[in-house]
């Protein structure tokens, strides 16, 4: 049995300009497999296939059975990486992860706080998971790194909340938050800049490259718990560029978790 558990959630109904996320997980497992790199990390440590308890890629109907899903998965005990799908899989997934593992802490890597109330008239839009994670309670801390798109309400909710912000704007100055608990790492792949990260449905110049994000997942030095890789969408990919991103990403996520 493998050290790391993956799930795949094929899953953008909640994706408010463009579909796409949810043809990502095999792609992602494709680029993973790519002849053109290989398995290791850059610690050295070989992430071979045999790591992996690999659950496959699964079709959701409604928006909860991802709660129900992952609660399941996690019943082996291992930590896990979930590959979306878009930011709205977050929110069930953290559902499912408070309730096995009891208090973590978040980093979530993005463009945008992803802390609206409501978005185009859907509570659980790919905007909001961070402001119903916060609500309901389901982490004892939030911080976010790369941010680069908050307005007013984005603002006022992360002030209520508590959440800490590094602003891209802010990020020469960065430096790694000391974490009070076991770790979730939720990482959207237009946290890059879209010269590193084309195959994203939101392109937001000025962000973090791809350098520096991998500097981030090793610098973290807290157990962690899981992670997901959330907002590749190959519809807008060049030369499959995004999805290799993608796999160096999960790889060094495998690494620092075991």
């Amino acid at each position: 049995m493998g050290k790391i558990t993956i799930q795949g959630i094929l899953y953008d109904e909640k994706s408010s300009f463009l579909k796409g996320p949810s043809l990502a997980p095999p792609l992602i497992r494709k680029a993973y497999h790519s002849e053109s790199a290989n398995y290791y990390a850059e610690d050295g440590s070989f992430i071979t296939p045999e790591l992996f308890l690999d659950t496959g890629d699964h079709k959701i109907k409604e928006y909860f059975d991802i709660s129900v899903k992952t609660a399941k998965h996690l019943e082996i005990g291992n930590p896990m990486i979930t590959l979306g799908g878009d930011h709205s899989i977050t929110y069930p997934i953290i559902q499912a992860f408070r309730s096995v593992h009891g208090k973590m802490d978040i980093l979530h890597i993005d463009a945008h706080g992803d802390l609206y109330e409501s978005f185009e008239g859907d509570p659980h839009s790919h905007a909001c998971p961070f402001y119903n994670i916060m609500k309901n309670g389901l982490a004892e801390n939030l911080y976010q790194v790369g941010i680069r798109t908050l307005n007013d309400s984005q603002r006022a909710n992360a002030k209520k909340f508590g959440v800490k912000i590094n602003e891209m704007r802010d990020f020469a100055s960065f430096k790694m938050p000391t974490f009070k608990n076991p770790l979730y790492l939720s990482f959207d792949m237009d946290a890059l800049d879209p010269a590193f990260a084309p195959g994203v449905s939101h392109h937001e110049p000025g962000g973090l490259n791809t350098r520096q994000v991998i500097d981030i997942i090793q610098k973290i030095e807290v157990p962690i718990l899981g992670a997901d890789i959330v907002e590749y969408n190959p519809t807008r990919d060049i030369n499959d560029m995004t999805a290799m991103v993608c796999a160096k990403i999960f790889r060094e996520i495998a690494a620092k978790m075991l």
